[in-house]
């Protein structure tokens, strides 16, 4: 049975299909990784030839979700899947929640939260986490921001990505492992590993 990571938040532009590319790439070489690509525009699968060492998987796949035969599965989701969510948190292990550090973009957090909150009733393995995402260097993340997503109910994961180009640009050149930004490859190795410890608790 393959272990299903899904990304998510219901408000768009917080970096999830940049950060699935690049987690699903940390564990290429250990197991048998899929990324399926949820969303309908297919950003992310229209890259499948970019990486060709990765399984890169269409939408429809998703019907499919608890038969596939991998290791390890991300899945991506765009901000208007909203309806099928709770029956994809139902297949899941673990949900990753990416944030920005300010506060509408916490406050737009809680509906998201809401429907894990509700997977999370129906399965008591079902874990998850929020991860402050695309972090501006020079306004940093304030003391309120992290009371108030400490308060949400979800843990809020010790992991902080910050916004750089080379992440930006990382699915148009080969993933952020094969850059030369030490910086950004700790901030996505370390966010692996922390979901992987989680997971394994």
């Amino acid at each position: 049975m393959a272990k299903i990571i899904t990304l998510a938040h219901q408000k768009g532009g917080v970096g999830k299909s940049t950060l699935a590319l690049n987690l699903a790439l940390c564990f290429k070489d250990q197991l048998r990784v899929a990324l399926i690509d949820s969303d309908l525009q297919g950003s992310i699968y229209h890259l499948k030839e970019d990486f060709p060492e990765l399984a890169i998987l269409a939408p429809e796949k998703l019907a499919e979700l608890p038969d596939l035969d991998y290791d390890l599965i991300f899945v991506d989701t765009p901000p208007y899947l909203s309806n099928r969510l709770n029956e994809l948190f139902s297949y899941s292990d673990f949900i990753l929640v990416p944030t920005k550090a300010g506060f509408f973009d916490v406050m737009a957090v809680k509906s998201t939260l809401a429907l894990v909150k509700f997977a999370q009733a129906q399965n008591q393995k079902l874990k998850a986490g929020i991860v402050l995402n695309m972090i501006k260097p020079r306004s940093g993340i304030t003391i309120e921001v992290v009371s108030l997503l400490s308060s949400l109910g979800t843990p809020l994961l010790k992991t902080r990505v910050f916004d750089r180009v080379s992440l930006a640009r990382s699915s148009m050149t080969s993933g952020i492992l094969k850059s030369a930004d030490q910086k950004a490859i700790e901030e996505v190795t370390f966010l692996a590993e922390e979901i992987i410890n989680l997971l394994s608790e």
